[in-house]
């Protein structure tokens, strides 16, 4: 698991326990007003601070609410259950499970349609909630490998450019099953979902 503590300016030393409080807060808010109402007065009242504690931390409500989110996802974990099949089973759980709460749910699709006009945006939710959580395919691929699923790597670069594809798939499958279709991604589509990222179209069962 991974801690994250979001960049703060230059200044007095950061309390971990207001940040904390903050970005709880703004979960807590994103669930009973949505993200329109959402303000950072609201946020700092909530989390018993000042709102300039909050402009110290963040530039304002997008940036807040990524960091926010991201905080959810921190939590993912790639469980060791024995084989390649079984562990991509459970951290896609874990992930469908973050993004079955209201806050992740609301948070998530607020901040996804406000970046399509926020270029600066689209790199924070790269670099605070994406790339954080690519380590996980990278890790499936060496415990893999250690237990010989899976032929040694060639090339280091051609196996990074894997990993995102890999990345790609899985999240784009689960957001687009979960936010999208509004879908469950429960234990039977994550199997089905496993046997045609591992096997292909060509090799999975019923295909």
């Amino acid at each position: 698991m991974q801690s994250r503590t979001p960049v703060g300016r230059a200044g007095r030393p950061r309390s971990a326990a207001a940040d904390t409080a903050i970005l709880a807060a703004t979960r807590e808010a994103l669930v009973e007003l949505g993200w329109s109402k959402l303000t950072l007065g609201d946020v700092a009242t909530r989390a018993g601070v000042a709102k300039t504690t909050l402009y110290r931390r963040w530039a304002g409500k997008n940036e807040l609410v990524v960091d926010a989110v991201a905080e959810l996802f921190a939590a993912l974990e790639l469980p060791d259950r024995g084989s390649l099949a079984a562990d991509i089973e459970g951290v896609v759980l874990q992930f469908a499970a973050i993004l079955a709460l209201p806050e992740a749910r609301s948070g998530l699709m607020a901040v996804i349609a406000e970046s399509t006009r926020d270029e600066a945006l689209r790199a924070r939710i790269r670099s605070s909630i994406v790339e954080p959580q690519k380590h996980l395919v990278l890790e499936g691929r060496s415990r893999a490998r250690l237990r010989g699923e899976l032929p040694p790597e060639a090339c280091p670069a051609e196996a990074s450019r894997t990993a995102d594809l890999i990345f790609d798939i899985v999240a784009g499958a689960v957001v687009h099953r979960t936010l999208v279709s509004a879908e469950p991604a429960d234990e039977e589509w994550v199997r089905r979902f496993t046997d045609v990222l591992l096997l292909g179209l060509a090799g999975a069962p019923g295909a």
